[in-house]
């Protein structure tokens, strides 16, 4: 599964590169690695809505450093 994050200007300054550093973390904790792959994207057109991750087709808004493991369990591993 590839999770895209966005990396573009408005995500940046609002913490995108933290959720992408801990995303990989619990990947790697939780031994996804086969299974999940993180990817930056620039811009995936919500910028207003925070740090926004694309699954699919299927957009993930308001991701930040404190609800991505909360995020992670409810949006990720449930598509596995």
């Amino acid at each position: 599964m590839r999770v895209n994050v966005c990396v573009g200007s408005s995500c940046h300054l609002k913490g995108s590169y933290d959720v992408v550093q801990k995303l990989q973390k619990l990947v790697k904790d939780n031994n996804l690695e086969e299974k999940i792959e993180i990817c930056g994207s620039f811009c995936l057109g919500h910028c207003s809505n925070g740090v926004t991750i694309k699954i699919g087709e299927d957009y993930i808004e308001n991701i930040n450093a404190q609800n991505i493991e909360e995020k992670f369990k409810k949006e990720i591993i449930t598509r596995l």
